[in-house]
């Protein structure tokens, strides 16, 4: 839509009716042809200065839906609140945006929080960048798993969330055990093994090689850090991402070495 309206606005100021009719052609051909990837990357947002206010938006639902999915374990407990603090400290946060962060979380916390609003406003902003919905629902998946396992209220607090960000059971389900493997590696000293690494992919492990590397091409991309600070996410939050993609090569490098 953007395309046809600026382009025959360009057009007329130019070249009168003539190029009103060819500003509109050349728009209408932009629509079919750029217009999903330049909503992904922001839309006009990005050209006009608004990123920050995404980015606020983006901490303020991170943290408040972080308090949320504590809170429904049924006491936020000393674990979920290191947790927390320990998440902010990694993202090298300013005192100021800390203090918001801590706010956010102390909301979130409420009873009455507005969990359901709050999400489809995120939903709204965030709604064509897919990569970022899963980037948002991964960091509250691993609030959840804070002390080993999460409780049948958090479960079913992630379930609501995945579906006010339209991801499907089967996404979240999927993350799910890849959040259940990446815990007991990282907490447990567990042993990764080549099923989990199938897990961590989100493949089979009858998948051809041609599949599995797609796969993998996938994820990477989706947890790429330049493409996610593009759409709108606040670099402090890059960090989770990171790690996401060395658990996702390690996982991609030892099933190659298994199949060779």
């Amino acid at each position: 839509m953007w395309g046809k309206i600026l382009g025959g606005l360009f057009g007329l100021a130019l070249f009168r009716i003539p190029g009103l009719v060819l500003g509109i052609m050349i728009g209408h051909w932009f629509d079919k042809a750029y217009s999903q990837q330049f909503e992904q990357k922001g839309g006009f947002n990005s050209l006009f200065g608004e990123k920050s206010d995404e980015q606020a938006l983006f901490r303020y639902t991170t943290f408040a839906t972080m308090g949320h999915i504590a809170k429904a374990a049924g006491v936020v407990t000393p674990a979920h609140i290191q947790q927390a603090s320990h998440f902010m400290a990694q993202l090298d946060l300013t005192t100021e945006q800390k203090k918001e962060a801590q706010a956010a979380f102390r909301d979130g916390k409420l009873v009455s929080f507005p969990l359901r609003k709050q999400l489809l406003d995120f939903y709204q902003v965030y709604r064509r960048r897919k990569d970022v919905l899963q980037l948002f629902l991964e960091i509250q998946i691993n609030t959840a798993f804070v002390q080993g396992k999460m409780s049948d209220g958090q479960y079913q607090i992630l379930h609501q969330v995945a579906g006010y960000l339209s991801i499907s059971s089967v996404q979240l389900e999927q993350l799910l055990q890849v959040f259940t493997h990446q815990h007991k590696q990282h907490h447990h000293n567990h042993k990764t093994n080549v099923s989990d690494a199938y897990k961590v992919l989100g493949v089979d492990a009858s998948v051809s090689d041609a599949s599995l590397k797609r796969a993998y091409r996938k994820l990477m991309s989706q947890h790429h850090p330049d493409k996610l600070m593009a759409q709108g996410v606040p670099a402090e939050m890059l960090e989770v991402a990171k790690r996401r993609t060395q658990d996702i090569q390690a996982a991609y490098e030892q099933i190659k070495r298994s199949r060779h």
